[in-house]
């Protein structure tokens, strides 16, 4: 939920509403005066702050650290509190951009209604300028196949509680969409969401950026570790991490604190660790390349992200989806997709899966032709080269082998196909070859061909001999 600092100068009066707080699910820190409020703000900025009018003992009082903290960190909801409160004291901190004004002794669900409001504001207002600038990423799960129902129930699981998740699956199968959908859906929602791209950062550079540093010329340079304390932290490809930083990590995930770089100081911090991978990291323990304390630290729920080619039935609904999103953000065309088209995409090759999809979605939409409908030939060629009368071209081994064995050659990869593309259905399978469903089952039985489950959904694969 990301933390409170409650300034007070009546100790009873901070803890109470620390307690209070902390019976809420959040997390709390506490200041009894204005320099141990500063202090607190310059190591890491909270989430809101409740903030007394008079601070005994102290060179600011509220007002005074009101204005500093808004004119440094605006985007930090403050609630006032005050025993000696009046009309003027309110109007006076509300001008200066305090979120609201309570008075002492005030109301234990007033106060929790005040500081639920002024989270929610902060946070919409976080997003409202995330979709200003265009970078508001998505944390839409899409999708009505089994192995994607099987992704999103195992998402579901994971979003009550705080345990390490290990994404698995190919590159561009969504699994970065599949962490932010974690964080969304989490007590932590409110909190940052911070990835580190392991494969974009340079080896000798990847303490610093995780860690930060400090210097007297520069002071405190907060790496992503602190910039995520109170949420999650995303590790993209795990496995590019050097060793020697992948040792230090599992330090902080036991400590859950660190020490900058050319600091002395612990730094202690609260994060929910996600990582993810394209790799095999057993094989990777074992050539020495990945630690396996660490590993096992990762992985205490490892979930699978299914590629496209083990979710075909949701090709044409992602695909339409990026079309209405593409005509949102940049006024491309809001066209359908023909039966052709939504056929063709169901059966062709992703092997850069979900981005490669809304990349070739954006391509027919810039290039393609003005219908209201895009159709088959405006998609990218297939492998299967073509004449130009539409014919296909026998090429490699197929135009060399009988006609017996070509056939069965051939019916057994268009039934393949076809079964992926439903999901495994026999039955919508059968419908759409136009055949009956028995003597399908006859013809897969002939052609060596099997359903299995695979990835919450089902496959059609040849049976090895």
């Amino acid at each position: 939920m990301g933390d409170i600092l409650i300034t007070d100068d009546e100790r009873d009066i901070r803890e109470l509403i620390s307690d209070i707080l902390k019976d809420e699910g959040f997390t709390t820190r506490l200041a009894a005066n204005a320099d141990q409020c500063m202090a607190e703000i310059a190591k890491d900025k909270p989430a809101l702050m409740i903030l007394d009018i008079w601070l005994k003992d102290s060179h600011m009082d509220g007002i005074d650290i009101l204005k500093s903290v808004k004119r440094d960190h605006p985007e930090i909801p403050i609630v006032i509190i005050s025993g000696h409160g009046n009309i003027e004291i309110a109007v006076a901190a509300i001008k200066q951009g305090a979120y609201d004004f309570i008075e002492k002794p005030f109301n234990i669900d007033q106060l929790m209604v005040v500081i639920r409001r002024a989270m929610e504001t902060s946070r919409l207002r976080r997003e409202n300028q995330e979709l200003k600038r265009g970078d508001a990423p998505s944390t839409e799960m899409l999708g009505d196949s089994a192995a994607f129902r099987s992704l999103k129930s195992q998402l579901d699981k994971v979003t009550r509680s705080n345990g390490r998740v290990m994404l698995t699956g190919a590159a561009g199968a969504g699994k970065e969409i599949a962490a932010r959908y974690i964080h969304a859906q989490s007590n932590r929602a409110d909190a940052p969401f911070v990835t580190v791209a392991s494969a974009a950062i340079e080896p000798e550079r990847m303490e610093e950026v995780l860690f930060g540093r400090e210097s007297p010329e520069r002071g405190i340079e907060k790496g992503l570790l602190e910039q995520a304390n109170g949420g999650i932290i995303y590790f993209d490809e795990i496995a590019d991490m050097p060793l020697g930083t992948q040792s230090k990590i599992l330090r902080v995930l036991v400590d859950q604190q660190f020490t900058r770089a050319g600091g002395a100081g612990k730094v202690q911090v609260d994060l929910r660790v996600i990582s993810s991978t394209t790799r095999d990291l057993s094989g990777l323990i074992q050539t020495g390349a990945f630690r396996q304390e660490l590993y096992h630290r990762l992985n205490v729920v490892p979930i699978h992200v299914p590629s496209l080619d083990e979710r075909r039935e949701d090709i044409p609904l992602l695909a339409e989806h990026f079309i209405a999103q593409l005509n949102r953000s940049q006024g491309l065309p809001l066209r359908k997709l023909a039966d052709d088209a939504r056929a063709m995409l169901q059966t062709m090759n992703w092997p850069g899966n979900v981005r490669q999809l809304k990349n070739v979605v954006e391509r027919v939409l810039i290039l393609g032709e003005t219908s209201d409908s895009i159709s088959a030939r405006e998609l990218p060629a297939s492998d299967e080269p073509q004449s130009d009368e539409g014919r296909v071209v026998l090429g490699g081994a197929l135009a060399t082998l009988p006609l017996r064995e070509a056939r069965e050659l051939f019916e057994r990869e268009y039934l393949l196909t076809q079964i992926n593309r439903f999901g495994g259905n026999i039955s919508r399978t059968a419908s759409f070859v136009g055949m009956e469903r028995s003597a399908l089952h006859r013809k897969l039985k002939s052609l060596g061909v099997t359903t299995a489950n695979k990835a919450g959904g089902r496959v059609a694969f040849v049976e090895e001999d």
